[in-house]
């Protein structure tokens, strides 16, 4: 988990920390959705970006890279 000083495109994001949690400052938005970020921390666990999250102040959002399960599909996590 770390951080970097790169300013990424969502696109870029995705590609880059495919099927990661991401917790993000948000650079550039366009009508309230990022379009530039810069990363302050990426893991593939969850709870350890949610608890990266709570110490950091600023316009951030978290994101999950990978693929959303549908509808009616149940999902285990396991580490």
């Amino acid at each position: 988990m770390s951080a970097t000083s790169e300013i990424l495109s969502m696109e870029e994001l995705t590609q880059k920390f495919k099927n990661e949690w991401v917790v993000v400052e948000v650079i550039e938005d366009e009508f309230g959705e990022p379009k530039k970020v810069r990363v302050i921390a990426h893991s593939k666990n969850r709870d350890k970006i949610y608890r990266k999250q709570k110490k950091v102040e600023g316009d951030i959002a978290i994101f999950y890279t990978g693929e959303i399960p549908e509808k009616d599909y149940a999902v285990v996590f396991n580490e």
